[in-house]
């Protein structure tokens, strides 16, 4: 998952950074000759608490590509949530295309799930979520499942992922090296070019604060207007901070915020997350509950 990244300064100025399986087709012969290939049994369905090595670039998964091992050994992929399509989507000729309705109410039910499994909300974390479906035999044989994975990412600005062993079960109620803590940004100029993670005694200029839900709009509507998302960042910084959400809160700190891409926009996500940001970088110590002494007005 790619975020794109926005800054709002102390004081409010605003400065944006950009930073399935296909069926081989019939072959002639006096005894098979236009044969319609076999749908797969509906009795497959994928297990949760089962981890994968690799899983092909496409949405769908077949029965001949499902090869779950034991999450004790290296893997890159953890299924957290197996459930049932319903409504439209069960009905329909295909799994869930991209940015559809079906999708959406999927995407939604994974990201709960996945939520509840890692132990707060999995934006929280390096961590990115996977929605598979099946494949197009599978499909016509009956079968509606859909598996939400998890996975461990390099970084906040990369989503390559990371081989790991052992389960994520409530990975985000421990501290770092998964759960976002203080960064210290990398600048260019005015512009923000990334996060280094770092920890909190060390000097740095930014801390994750929580994630924020934004309103339903379309995504050239949302980009228009990141301020909107920024005002609602700093509501989140101000509980998490425990700071006064007045009018003074702008100049007690900035924002940071990571926000989906359209295509993640689409399929249902909704989650900014926030970041508390003071430009000289000069912090040290978490500032969670920190209070006003710790974000002076500057």
């Amino acid at each position: 998952m790619r975020r794109v990244l926005s800054v709002a300064v102390l004081g409010g100025l605003v400065a944006t950074l950009l930073a399935a399986c296909s069926k081989p087709a019939g072959v002639d012969g006096d005894l098979v000759d236009d044969w319609k290939a076999q749908p797969e049994a509906t009795s497959f369905v994928p297990e949760s608490g089962v981890c994968h090595l690799s899983l092909p670039d496409e949405r769908l998964i077949s029965r001949t590509a499902y090869n779950p091992i034991d999450c004790a050994t290296e893997h890159h992929y953890e299924t957290v949530f197996v459930g049932e399509l319903t409504g439209s989507a069960k009905d329909a000729s295909a799994p869930p295309d991209a940015g559809s309705e079906g999708a959406r109410k999927t995407f939604e039910e994974c990201d709960k799930k996945v939520t509840e499994y890692v132990g707060a909300d999995w934006r929280g974390g390096r961590l990115d979520i996977y929605i598979y479906y099946p494949a197009k035999a599978a499909w016509e044989g009956g079968s509606r499942w859909f598996r939400c994975d998890v996975t461990e990412i390099q970084s906040l600005d990369s989503n390559e992922i990371k081989r790991r062993a052992g389960n994520l079960k409530d990975v985000l109620k421990a501290a770092a090296p998964i759960a976002f803590g203080c960064f210290r940004a990398v600048l260019s100029g005015d512009n923000i070019n990334a996060m280094n993670a770092v920890a909190c005694g060390q000097a740095h200029g930014a801390e994750f604060a929580g994630v924020w839900a934004a309103p339903e709009s379309t995504y050239a509507d949302f980009e228009k207007n990141t301020q909107r998302a920024h005002d609602g960042c700093r509501g989140v910084i101000a509980k998490w901070a425990k700071i006064p959400n007045d009018g003074n809160l702008k100049f007690r700190t900035g924002t940071i915020i990571y926000f989906p891409t359209e295509e993640e926009w689409n399929d249902g996500d909704r989650g900014v997350q926030c970041f508390a940001w003071i430009s000289d970088q000069k912090l040290r110590g978490s500032g969670k509950g920190a209070g006003p002494g710790y974000f002076r007005i500057r």
